[in-house]
C-alpha cells in the first residue's frame, strides 16, 4: 500500500503542477509551490517504510518544488524562478508565525483536537527552519545551476532549446544532494540515531533521483503548454494589427 501511494502521489502532485501552469500560468505554479512547501513541512513528521527501506513523507512535495523552479526558469525566465523560491520562504515564515501562535491558546473544557495538534505542531518549527534555511540554499542554487547548464549546452552546441533533459537533470540531481544531506542533519540530528538518519538520508536521495527522472517528461509538457500560449498571443496581436 505504501508503495502504491507514493507511486500515485508523484503522478498527482506533479500532474497538479502541470495543470496549474495549463489553466494559470506562472501564478499557479507559485500557488502550488506555496502549499508545497507548506504541507511538505507537516508531512515530513511522518515516518514509514517503503521499497524496504526507511523514510520520511514529504520527499514528493518537496520535488515538486525543484519541478517548478525547472518549468519557471525553461518558459518563464530566471527571475520567474527565483521568484517562486521567495513565494515558498515567504509561505513557509508566514505559517511558522500561524501555526506556534495556535499553541498560546487555552482550549476550552469540550475542545478534543488541542493535543493533537501540540503533538504536531510543537514539532514544526525544527521542521521547517531546516526546510527554510535548506529550501533557500538548494532552491536557488538550483536556479543558478540550470541556468548555468543552458549557458553551457547553447554555447556548445549552438542551440537554445535542445538539451532540456540535461539541464533539468543536470541541476535538480546535484541540488538534490545538498538538500537532503542539509535537511537530514537539520531535521533529524539527536531525533533518531545514526543508522535511522543514514536510511533517511538515502531512501530520500533515491526518491528524488527517481522523481527528478519523473519529471522531465513534465518540464517537457509545460514547454509545449507555453509555447502554444505565445503562439495564441503572437496570433491575437498579428490579428489586432
Amino acid at each position: 500500500m505504501n508503495e502504491l501511494l507514493l507511486i500515485a502521489s508523484v503522478f498527482v502532485i506533479f500532474g497538479a503542477a502541470l495543470a496549474a501552469y495549463w489553466f494559470f500560468g506562472k501564478t499557479g505554479l507559485y500557488c502550488v509551490s506555496a502549499v508545497a512547501t507548506i504541507l511538505a513541512n507537516i508531512e515530513v513528521l511522518i515516518l514509514v517504510k517503503a521499497f524496504g527501506m526507511e523514510q520520511t513523507l514529504g520527499n514528493v512535495l518537496f520535488a515538486v518544488t525543484f519541478l517548478i523552479t525547472d518549468i519557471l526558469s525553461e518558459c518563464e525566465g530566471k527571475k520567474a524562478a527565483n521568484l517562486a523560491v521567495w513565494t515558498g520562504i515567504f509561505s513557509s515564515v508566514f505559517f511558522l508565525i500561524l501555526s506556534q501562535s495556535w499553541l498560546l491558546y487555552v482550549p476550552s473544557e469540550g475542545d478534543w483536537a488541542s493535543d493533537a495538534i501540540h503533538t504536531v505542531f510543537s514539532n514544526t518549527p525544527r521542521m521547517i527552519l531546516a526546510s527554510l534555511t535548506v529550501y533557500a540554499i538548494s532552491q536557488f542554487f538550483d536556479v543558478w545551476l540550470y541556468h548555468k547548464w543552458w549557458a553551457f549546452t547553447e554555447k556548445r552546441f549552438g542551440d537554445k532549446r535542445r538539451f532540456l533533459w540535461l539541464r533539468n537533470n543536470g541541476s535538480t540531481l546535484i541540488s538534490q544532494i545538498v538538500n537532503t544531506l542539509l535537511f537530514t542533519l537539520f531535521a533529524f540530528w539527536g531525533t533518531y540515531d545514526w543508522a535511522t538518519i543514514l536510511s533517511i538520508f538515502a531512501s530520500s536521495y533515491l526518491i528524488f533521483i527517481v522523481t527528478s527522472l519523473l519529471d522531465t517528461p513534465f518540464v517537457y509538457l509545460a514547454r509545449r503548454i507555453s509555447d502554444r500560449k505565445k503562439a495564441k498571443e503572437n496570433l491575437a496581436v498579428s490579428g489586432e494589427m
